[in-house]
């Protein structure tokens, strides 16, 4: 009896950090096809080894849950894949890393008479390498778009270089939620959501930090909390090289100052005021209607990402703030967002789920997986993109890939973690260093 036919949906999601952890598994519960006799889901999680993947902390904090969760090379997944049977396969990943799995599932597939639906699609806001990112993407059977203007974007580049744009599907981020806001809490609370990578360097995330302590400072009345992704030594989806938890050990914030983790719908609960660079949580407070601000201090700029913010109604710089200015989102604006403030984020993934009961249920079973990028349309670009992950133009195993015909063991599971380790504390401690030695 194929999978597809029993009560129970088998959802598999492979993700390369916490954050993508967080939309994978989030969206593969909403968009598991609904169904009377269908109406639960298997969630088996799988965590690709590499710089940013998350540890237990953070796994925690995230708090999606799986039914079973491990960590897996990528070839080690290819052949789960190959032995495993399910409904649906979310690909949480960066462009290359799908891109990899999508040649490297083409093969293993082969022959097979069914396979999943491999769905994929971005974790926020695509500020950058738009075309890049899309392409390296095309050939799964759903790529996600997060609101009504990513998919009109997406679309046109996949039309623009002549390839197939069905399978982008209109939805919505699938971790928008919370009550709406209904007025202040008591006491006032400012909460500056701070971004592993933007900005990047020390001179302007010091210039951050001092203007939220100036802020608690003038407004003692006030709760000020810089809510931080992760604590230093753990990788989020970017390398954060200058945590503000060291930045800040060298000034004097006033006692209404705090740091703050855990998970971002909680810290919104309490939020009077959310201020942001360009952070996703921004969609996520506008989306309760919390009032919101992205900062223009550092300029608008494609680098910061708050240009997506344009004719949003919420740029705004720290003095106009520090003056009690609060911005008004545009309607028309956030409509397009995908933050679905008017109440309809109950049937954003409407369309996705039954894109998916039709592929499930197609005659004659899923088509082969046929990515954009080709060894013929791009032999200069393919090859290094799969060889990162050890794998061969045709998608198989490149000789030496690791652990490519067995389960690792116990020894060489320790003997990975402890490389990692190492490798995390030069990225994060020793990298940074050597690059201001050489500044001198």
């Amino acid at each position: 009896m194929p999978v597809s036919a029993t009560k129970t949906r088998r959802v598999a999601v492979l993700a390369d950090s916490d954050t993508r952890w967080k939309w994978g598994a989030l969206t593969a519960n909403r968009i598991a096809p609904e169904n009377s006799e269908k109406s639960d889901i298997r969630l088996d999680g799988y965590l690709l080894r590499g710089r940013a993947t998350p540890t237990a902390r953070q796994l925690q904090e995230v708090g999606v849950h799986a039914d079973s969760l491990r960590e897996v090379t990528a070839v080690e997944f290819l052949r789960t894949m190959a032995q495993e049977s399910y409904d649906v396969l979310v690909l949480a990943l960066v462009g290359g890393g799908v891109q990899a799995m999508l040649h490297g599932l083409k093969r293993v597939w082969e022959g097979k008479p069914g396979r999943p639906v491999v769905v994929t699609g971005y974790v926020g806001v695509v500020y950058e390498k738009l075309a890049d990112g899309l392409l390296l993407r095309h050939g799964a059977d759903l790529v996600l778009a997060n609101s009504r203007q990513d998919a009109e974007r997406f679309r046109a580049v996949y039309e623009g270089v002549g390839a197939d744009a069905s399978s982008v599907t209109e939805v919505a981020l699938p971790f928008l939620g919370g009550e709406p806001y209904t007025g202040e809490h008591d006491p006032y609370t400012v909460v500056f959501a701070a971004q592993p990578s933007v900005p990047d360097s020390r001179k302007d995330r010091t210039y951050l930090l001092d203007r939220l302590i100036r802020h608690a400072r003038r407004h003692p009345e006030r709760e000020v909390l810089l809510k931080l992704r992760s604590k230093p030594g753990e990788h989020t989806t970017h390398i954060e090289e200058l945590p503000y938890q060291k930045l800040v050990q060298r000034l004097d914030p006033p006692a209404n100052f705090r740091l703050v983790y855990g998970n971002m719908g909680e810290v919104l609960d309490r939020t009077d005021l959310l201020v942001t660079i360009s952070s996703t949580a921004a969609l996520e407070s506008l989306h309760r209607r919390i009032p919101t601000v992205v900062l223009t201090d550092l300029g608008v700029r494609e680098v910061l990402g708050n240009h997506h913010f344009v004719g949003s109604g919420c740029l705004a710089s720290w003095d106009q703030l520090d003056e009690g200015h609060r911005p008004v989102p545009d309607e028309e604006w956030v409509s397009r967002q995908g933050v679905c403030a008017d109440g309809t984020y109950a049937t954003a993934f409407d369309a996705a789920r039954e894109r998916i009961t039709e592929l499930l249920d197609r005659p004659g079973g899923m088509p082969a997986l046929t990515p954009y990028y080709t060894p013929a349309t791009a032999p200069g670009y393919l090859p290094g993109i799969l060889a990162r992950h050890h794998l061969g133009v045709d998608g198989s195993p490149l000789p030496g890939a690791p652990a490519h015909d067995k389960e690792p063991g116990p020894v060489r599971q320790i003997v990975r973690r402890a490389a990692r380790g190492a490798y995390r504390h030069g990225v994060q401690r020793v990298a940074p260093v050597i690059r201001r030695m050489g500044e001198l």
